[in-house]
């Protein structure tokens, strides 16, 4: 169904458009030497409109770029916590896409951000499911006198495409009619050594951080969390 493979179907688009416009760049030529003026320029307008159009679509392709589907409640991470100092953490993330990051944070406990997107009713009714794009996985300090006082430690998760659908509906949202809601979503756990934790995001577009063994889950408990 429509938007069921989004990232998909505006590539497919701009596959087609672009022969059309081969197909018209060889007729203004013929015409052209056929000294068909009028016939020429007529056809040299299909031209720059299937090129347009051609462009959009790439331009709409690459802004969904690292987003995927949620379906329903889904694995987007794991999260698996090792110390190396006194609220030093290495921290490893896997992805749902089967990327991993290992970066070093400092703090009480980590935070995963999401972002969101949500079509339009219009658009649900013909397939389109939400997306989301992991974004950045950051520390966390409970003390908020402590949090004000000491720069957070932040990794950027995932990479930016070329161009971001997010990024797009918030400068130019006319264009993206169909695009419903976008916003954010972020969930957050004790740093704690050897923990692992598992994060799912629901179809409403909540991340959920739990423990990912009964090992963490006796941990947390110790921890009074």
């Amino acid at each position: 169904m429509l938007f069921e493979i989004p990232a998909l179907l505006p590539a497919v688009a701009a596959g087609l458009f672009g022969l059309a416009a081969l197909a018209q760049a060889f007729a203004v030529r013929r015409r052209w030497r056929q000294r068909r003026r009028l016939s020429a320029c007529h056809r040299g307008a299909w031209l720059l409109s299937l090129i347009l159009l051609a462009l959009l679509a790439c331009a709409l392709s690459l802004s969904l770029d690292g987003y995927q589907r949620l379906v329903a409640e889904e694995p987007v991470a794991t999260v698996g916590v090792l110390a190396f100092g006194p609220q030093q953490w290495a921290v490893r993330v896997d992805l749902a896409d089967g990327s991993h990051e290992s970066v070093q944070l400092a703090g009480d406990d980590w935070q995963l951000d999401a972002r969101v997107i949500k079509w339009t009713p219009r658009a649900v009714s013909l397939g389109a499911q939400p997306l989301y794009r992991v974004e950045r996985l950051s520390g966390r300090w409970r003390d908020t006198a402590k949090a004000q006082s000491t720069p957070p430690s932040v990794a950027a998760l995932g990479g930016d495409g070329v161009l971001d659908l997010w990024q797009l509906k918030r400068q130019y949202p006319a264009w993206l009619p169909w695009v419903d809601a976008d916003f954010g979503s972020a969930a957050y756990m004790p740093l704690i050594d050897g923990a692992r934790y598992q994060v799912t995001l629901a179809a409403a577009g909540g991340l959920v951080a739990r423990p990912a063994d009964e090992q963490t889950r006796a941990k947390l408990e110790a921890s009074g969390w």
